[in-house]
């Protein structure tokens, strides 16, 4: 999921008019945390290399090109500053440290499988970078889960959209993947909430027992 504020026509004649620097760019700047409809353009390059308008294999160096650098820039960012800009952000939305700070706990143990799948999952594709950060990853770590992940990301993105793009509209190829990408998001944050949600409450039933 990102910001839709440009049609997909409107993304469509970007693709065509500036190539495989759209691809480049439009999934970097996504993946740095930026909620811009990278995906969308990056399903556009395939679907256009499956018309014989770009090349199917710069199309894919280049959403790999993309996905790799820009989860770099969003793992230092979150790495930086990321975990004070949340706190501050916390308290604005009432939010306790102490459910923040589980919830970086629960992404710190499962972090590793989040960077290498989460390319697949509505929103967990834009801010896994600078979650990964927030919660320490190693670095070393990160990088090897980040390419990884984004080899296999854009291998398949982009072969689908390249097939695909001969057999359906350009609109259904999107609603597809993006359907998948928020079913597997309601799946994530079920995975995620609920231990948080039983840790947290765990604790407070303990702090009561303990006044007693």
């Amino acid at each position: 999921m990102s910001i839709e504020f440009v049609s997909l026509d409107n993304i469509q004649e970007i693709a065509r008019q500036y190539g495989y620097w759209a691809v480049f760019i439009g999934i970097a700047l996504e993946n740095t945390g930026i909620p811009i409809p990278g995906e969308t353009i990056t399903i556009t390059g395939g679907f256009l290399a499956g018309s014989g308008e770009l090349k199917y294999w710069l199309v894919l160096v280049s959403a790999i090109a993309g996905a790799v650098l820009g989860d770099n820039f969003g793992y230092w960012i979150g790495r930086v500053g990321g975990w004070q800009f949340l706190l501050r952000a916390g308290k604005v939305f009432r939010i306790q440290e102490v459910q923040m700070e589980l919830a970086r706990e629960q992404f710190s143990k499962n972090a590793a499988k989040a960077v290498f799948f989460g390319r697949f999952v509505t929103l967990l594709r834009i801010f896994a970078g600078p979650m990964a950060g927030i919660a320490q990853m190693p670095y070393k770590q990160f990088l090897w889960c980040n390419l990884g992940g984004a080899a296999l990301w854009s291998l398949i993105i982009v072969t689908i959209s390249y097939f695909l793009g001969r057999l359906v509209s350009l609109q259904q190829i999107v609603q597809w993947i993006t359907e998948f990408g928020v079913a597997a998001l309601l799946l994530i944050v079920l995975f995620l909430l609920i231990p948080v949600l039983w840790e947290y409450s765990q604790k407070k039933l303990s702090a009561k027992k303990s006044n007693f």
